[in-house]
C-alpha cells in the first residue's frame, strides 16, 4: 500500500461499486434491444448460465438494470442488430461487439495451442462442417447427425463428435453463436454473421490491458488489481504499470477501505467526491448470483461484509441458504437471501427458503415483498 492511500469508509466504497454497476437508479439504459447493447457496453459482460430453477442469468442481471427488458431484446441485440456476441471472459457471457477485437488475441491462441481435448479432432470431419455451414447456413448441434456417437465426457455433454468441432470453431473465432433459442445455440461463420469486409485487428497487449482497466473503472468504480484482472490475471503486469501512471498524473487515486489497509484500490477523482452523498434513489434489487456485483466473492465480502455460498452442487443437507439463493440488495446492504424456484405450470413463483443478514424490520419486509412481485411478473413474461 502507498503512503498516500486514502481511507474510505465501507459504505463510501459501496456508494462507488453500486453507482458505476448503476444500481442505484430504476432504468439507467432505457428499453429495448438498445439497452441491452448500452448496458453489455457499460458493465463489460453479461454471465451466461444454464441453471432455470428461475429466469436464467443473463436475462436476469439484464431485467435487473432494464425494468421494462424482454427476452426478444437480447435475441434481436444478439441475431438483428448484432451487437453483442458470445465468448469467454472468467465464463462463458454475452460481451460487446464493439469489443470484439480484444478478444481475438484469445481466439488466436486457442487456435495455435487448442486444449489438449481437441488433439485428435479429425481435421477433414471439421473442414467438412464449416463447409455444410457455409452452404446450408447457421446449424444448431440438432441439426446434424453423425453417423458414429462417443461416450460422454461430462454430463452436459453430447455424443456427437459435431459438438467438439463446433466449440472449437466458436472458441477459435471461425463461428459465433448465431442465435440462442433457450440453450440450444445456433453457430454461423463469424465473417458472414458480422459481415465484416475483412476480419478486424487483433488488440496488443498493451491494448487489451488498457481495455481491462478501463472496464473495470466503468463498471466497478473503486477497483483493485484482483478486480481488474478477474479471469485474465496474465495480464496484472500490464495493468499494475498502468495503474502507475494513471496516479501520477492524478487520473487515479489510491485508496483503501477502512480497517482494511492492505487491500489496495484506486478510484477516479470524482466518484471519491460523489461518494460522499447518499444514494439518491435507494433501490430493492433481487440478485442472480452470476451478477457482477455478487460474482466476484472476495471484494464482495471486503464491500459488503457479504459472503454469498453458490449452493447448487452442496449435497442438500449440507447447504445453509439453499439451492439457488439470490441476494437481496436494499438500498447500500444485502439484508437477507432468498432461495426462489419458478412453479411454471402453476405461474407462481416460490420461496423455498428466506434467510435474513439483519434485523427483519416491517419495512424491509414491504420493500422485498413489492421486489418479490414484480420478479414473479418478469418470470412469467
Amino acid at each position: 500500500m502507498t503512503l498516500s492511500s486514502i481511507p474510505v469508509t465501507a459504505r463510501q466504497a459501496r456508494a462507488i461499486w453500486l453507482r458505476a454497476q448503476r444500481l442505484d437508479i430504476p432504468a439507467p439504459f432505457g428499453e429495448g434491444p438498445d439497452a441491452v447493447r448500452l448496458a453489455t457496453e457499460h458493465l463489460g459482460y453479461v454471465q451466461i448460465d444454464t441453471i432455470n430453477v428461475i429466469e436464467r442469468s443473463h436475462h436476469h442481471i439484464l431485467h435487473t438494470r432494464i425494468p421494462a427488458y424482454r427476452r426478444v431484446d437480447l435475441e434481436q441485440s444478439q441475431s438483428e442488430a448484432k451487437s453483442v456476441f458470445e465468448y469467454w471472459t472468467h465464463a462463458l457471457a454475452y460481451v460487446p461487439t464493439s469489443d470484439y477485437r480484444m478478444y481475438l488475441p484469445a481466439m488466436n491462441q486457442f487456435r495455435a495451442r487448442p486444449h489438449a481435448s481437441y488433439a485428435d479432432m479429425d481435421a477433414q470431419h471439421y473442414a467438412a462442417l464449416l463447409k455444410r455451414i457455409r452452404d446450408d447456413g447457421a446449424l444448431s448441434i440438432r441439426d446434424i447427425n453423425d453417423d458414429v456417437l462417443v461416450e460422454k465426457t461430462h454430463p452436459w455433454g453430447s455424443r456427437k463428435p459435431s459438438r467438439r468441432a463446433l466449440r472449437y470453431g466458436f472458441f477459435s473465432g471461425d463461428l459465433t453463436v448465431s442465435k440462442r433459442t433457450g440453450m440450444l445455440k445456433s453457430y454461423d461463420l463469424s465473417a458472414r454473421h458480422f459481415a465484416w469486409p475483412r476480419r478486424p485487428r487483433p488488440a496488443t497487449a498493451q491494448q487489451f490491458a488498457h481495455y481491462l482497466l478501463a472496464r473495470a473503472v466503468r463498471s466497478q468504480g473503486m477497483v483493485s488489481l484482483d478486480s481488474i484482472c478477474f479471469g485474465n490475471a496474465g495480464a496484472k503486469a500490464a495493468v499494475r504499470t498502468l495503474i502507475d501512471a494513471a496516479v501520477k498524473k492524478k487520473q487515479l487515486v489510491p485508496v483503501h477501505i477502512e480497517n482494511h489497509a492492505k487491500s489496495q484500490h484506486w478510484v477516479v477523482p470524482a466518484a471519491l467526491e460523489n461518494s460522499i452523498e447518499p444514494l439518491v434513489t435507494p433501490r430493492t434489487a433481487i440478485l442472480s448470483p452470476f451478477d457482477p456485483l455478487i460474482i466476484q466473492r472476495k471484494r464482495l465480502h471486503l464491500f459488503f461484509g457479504y459472503e454469498h455460498r453458490f449452493e447448487a452442487y452442496v449435497p442438500a443437507d449440507k447447504r445453509v441458504l439453499g439451492y439457488f439463493a439470490l441476494p437481496v440488495l436494499v438500498g447500500d446492504e444485502i439484508v437477507a437471501a432468498l432461495d426462489l424456484k419458478m412453479d411454471r405450470p402453476a405461474g407462481r413463483l416460490m420461496v423455498q427458503k428466506w434467510t435474513w443478514f439483519t434485523e427483519p424490520r416491517p419495512d424491509l419486509r414491504i420493500a422485498i415483498d413489492e421486489a418479490l412481485g414484480r420478479f414473479e411478473l418478469f418470470q412469467k413474461g
